[in-house]
């Protein structure tokens, strides 16, 4: 049976989110056989990861499966300066590798710029069936912004409905820092100051 775990945390607060885990027999096959194999799970740093100083966490130390917190610290996104959510009730979600995830209820976001994406979705092992969402503002139209687990596995069940939302596209902001994007086009992982990689999404970090 999987189970999400522990991880070393940083100097601010959070509240680790106890769920139900999703027995293994009740997996689609998929997600059964992404689950295995993993060579990094944050039992012990690689020796290429970059040693965290004071107040800083080590993505290296998150946990496979992965960890949800609430976190109540503000956070802020926009696009071309206009605010489309603000919450200090974001969930984040911490895995071996990636910089955090920050999921957003959706009561703190204005919906009526967000449409269901048609272009299809995404298959996550230890989150479930991915939805991905387009922003309309204006006249501007822009594909694949955000995404949602709508009816996620059970250990994942506190982001159900929240969105996440890519910081290569929107101008996101933990407690009044720009975020950087997690390297490619496909993780949605936010880079602040208190977390030190390397980060899986640069070349040749798919196996991470």
């Amino acid at each position: 049976m999987s189970t999400w775990s522990t991880v070393r945390r940083s100097h601010h607060s959070v509240t680790e989110l106890a769920l139900p885990v999703t027995s293994d027999d009740k997996l689609p096959a998929w997600a059964r056989a992404g689950r295995v194999g993993w060579t990094w799970t944050g039992a012990a740093r690689p020796a290429f990861a970059i040693t965290p100083g004071p107040g800083q966490e080590s993505v290296w130390d998150y946990p496979r499966p992965p960890l949800l917190v609430a976190d109540s610290r503000e956070v802020v996104v926009r696009i071309d300066g206009i605010e489309i959510a603000r919450t200090g009730s974001s969930v984040r979600l911490l895995e071996t590798s990636h910089p955090p995830t920050f999921y957003i209820p959706r009561t703190d976001v204005a919906m009526s710029y967000f449409a269901r994406s048609r272009d299809g979705g995404s298959l996550c092992e230890w989150k479930g069936e991915c939805t991905y969402y387009d922003l309309s503002i204006g006249d501007r139209r822009v594909p694949r912004v955000a995404w949602s687990y709508e009816h996620p596995f059970a250990e994942a069940s506190t982001i159900a409905g929240h969105l996440g939302c890519y910081a290569n596209v929107l101008e996101c902001e933990v407690e009044g820092e720009r975020v950087r994007p997690q390297p490619g086009n496909f993780y949605g992982g936010w880079i602040t100051s208190e977390i030190v990689g390397p980060f899986k999404g640069e070349p040749d970090t798919r196996g991470w």
